[in-house]
């Protein structure tokens, strides 16, 4: 028996019987989120709305966002931040890009990318987060490898708290899945941080309502 296959017998025999239950998800108690943003009542920046709570939460992560009127709006947008970009990937038909993402067979394809363009199906307020699955990306190196990474959100899926998102999500339904606050940063030993030292440069998302004409009828999902 191989070493591998041996600790993962070893785990198996060890493993709790019978199963541990998962925790309940703890009951949020509105006065926690009356003057803040999240489910600790430290928080106490006053709200301005969920919205405009989280657009503070993603600038705070170093992330920016816009409210932006539609599809078309959503466009101009992009050409507006990006006017030199040259290579446009987008994993949902709502904005097309220069490159389908469905012609792409391998993901190191991606390394010239200047924009990715993905819809994400649920925001998360108290963390500035947008959730994404290997649906939503379509190829996942999508959300690594972009130079820039510009999210749709549509302002109705917004939750307040991770909590919240947890009970909306479906664990089980993706194979890869997280939550992205802002674009990728690390820190140096001196506690500054880099943004996109590991990832992409910088994180836009634009909060426009999604357009059901874009479904796609494999997934449920926004292509």
């Amino acid at each position: 028996m191989e070493a591998r296959d041996a600790i993962l017998s070893a785990i198996r025999r060890n493993l709790p019987r019978p199963a541990v239950p998962l925790p309940e998800l703890p009951a949020r108690d509105p006065k926690q989120t009356a003057s803040g943003v999240g489910s600790k009542a430290g928080l106490t920046k006053p709200s301005t709305g969920r919205v405009s709570d989280f657009q503070r939460q993603l600038q705070a992560m170093g992330g920016t966002s816009f409210e932006v009127a539609d599809l078309a709006a959503s466009r101009a947008k992009i050409a507006e931040l990006f006017p030199t970009a040259k290579v446009i990937c987008s994993a949902t038909r709502e904005v097309p890009g220069t490159r389908r993402i469905e012609d792409v067979r391998d993901p190191h394809d991606l390394n010239d990318v200047d924009v990715g363009i993905v819809r994400s199906s649920l925001g998360v307020m108290e963390a500035g987060a947008v959730w994404l699955t290997e649906a939503d990306l379509v190829v996942n190196a999508l959300g690594v490898l972009s130079q820039h990474l510009v999210v749709l959100l549509d302002p109705a899926a917004i939750v307040d708290t991770l909590h919240d998102a947890y009970e909306r999500i479906d664990l089980a339904a993706s194979t890869y899945g997280l939550f992205m606050a802002g674009p990728s940063a690390t820190a140096d030993i001196e506690g500054v941080i880099v943004h996109g030292a590991q990832g992409a440069r910088s994180l836009t998302v634009l909060l426009v309502a999604a357009d059901p004409t874009h479904l796609s009828p494999k997934n449920g999902t926004h292509e």
